[in-house]
């Protein structure tokens, strides 16, 4: 984004009132959320170009197939279901992702990356990075790009996918949780993204927008959500 002289500050405000809107479109929270975005530093400004693409790839991730199709695997079949996840997790885990979609394109894996590319990178975006909407018009057409940055962004799509496959292996299925928009600080469930001096969290410190989900495992185990946090205003 630099290197194509994007004002990154302005792309995170843009980010976050597109954000605020899709979570309630009103005067109250539009203008809670422009008060946080003012609170970013231009170093902590990755924060929230991270929340916007971990919300974009997460989306859906409680479905089997991110509610690609209306498939019910793992309800008509559970036990197979969860065999067949573990499996495929197992095989992939060691593949190149680029290419495995060089042989199938069209599988499930690769749907799902054209679907995810699509929905976090809008063509103004692509067009101002690279001067054109080439990569764009190959998604749309069911290719996948030779290109470095989509070879980054298959390499995201995988560590998602393999996540997803992971999760419906397990009986019962990984829960996914987020961390809301102005809630209280809970230690058990979350992580601060910025660490503070002497690792004590100053008082009044509430969540200014989620980083990243958490995971609530069947036996108990927590991994907890990553938040960034701005003072209660």
């Amino acid at each position: 984004m630099r290197s194509a002289h994007w004002d990154i500050a302005a792309a995170v405000r843009s980010i976050e009132a597109a954000s605020a809107a899709a979570d309630c479109p009103t005067a109250t929270t539009v203008t809670t959320i422009t008060t946080t975005s003012t609170a970013i530093t231009a170093q902590h400004a990755k924060y929230a170009l991270e929340s916007y693409v971990s919300r974009k790839v997460f989306q859906g991730f409680d479905h089997e197939t991110f509610y690609m199709d209306g498939s019910l695997s793992s309800l008509l079949n559970p036990d197979q279901f969860r065999r067949d996840c573990f499996t495929q997790y197992r095989d992939m885990k060691a593949m190149d992702p680029s290419e495995l979609l060089g042989i199938l394109p069209t599988c499930h894996f690769g749907k799902f990356s054209s679907k995810k590319y699509l929905a976090v990178v809008h063509p103004k975006m692509e067009e101002s990075l690279f001067g054109d909407l080439e990569q764009h018009r190959q998604v749309v057409a069911g290719n996948h790009p030779r290109s470095q940055f989509y070879g980054q962004f298959l390499e995201l799509a995988k560590a998602v996918w393999l996540l997803h496959l992971l999760a419906f292996s397990l009986d019962p299925v990984a829960s996914l949780f987020e961390a809301s928009r102005g809630a209280e600080f809970h230690p058990q469930y979350m992580e601060s993204v910025v660490k503070f001096p002497g690792g004590r969290l100053p008082s009044g410190m509430v969540v200014g927008f989620p980083v990243s989900p958490g995971f609530k495992l069947w036996n108990g185990t927590v991994i907890k959500a990553r938040v960034y946090l701005v003072s209660r205003s």
